[in-house]
């Protein structure tokens, strides 16, 4: 453990984070967190813990790591997505060679509404898009 510490910790809740200020002031190091604010990623909002005021640098060093967990965080999202076309491969496969009958027609139904849905949206998205691009072009 690095013996420098962060001045402030962030801790990961639904939809942001609880953030604590820290500090190591007395003679035994011993580490001391203090909340400030609580933030909400979806909607910008920083609110004062209690009857606290976030100073500027306080305020400065939130709006940075909500910026950085907004790009993990989209980041993450397009992985999973990725990681469901790799699923849906293995799937593929699965059906093809190693699926017993019985499975197939405990999974087919619900396979194949997903699917469907999946295409409709993707399709319409993409429908748009091109009216979009031939609106603005």
């Amino acid at each position: 453990m690095s013996t420098e510490l962060p001045p402030y910790f962030f801790r990961i809740r639904d939809n942001g984070a609880a953030v604590f200020r820290v500090t190591s002031e007395d003679r035994q190091r011993r580490i001391a967190m203090d909340q400030i604010a609580v933030v909400n990623i979806r909607s910008g909002e920083v609110k004062p813990h209690g009857e606290r005021e976030l100073n500027p640098e306080d305020l400065a060093a939130i709006r940075a790591w909500m910026e950085e967990r907004r790009e993990v965080l989209a980041a993450r999202e397009i992985d999973d997505i990725f990681r469901a076309v790799d699923h849906m491969n293995l799937t593929a496969h699965w059906a093809q060679t190693k699926a017993s009958d019985e499975s197939l027609e405990a999974v087919t139904d619900t396979l194949l509404m997903a699917m469907h849905d999946l295409r409709q949206v993707l399709v319409r998205k993409r429908a748009d898009r091109l009216m979009k691009e031939r609106s603005e072009g």
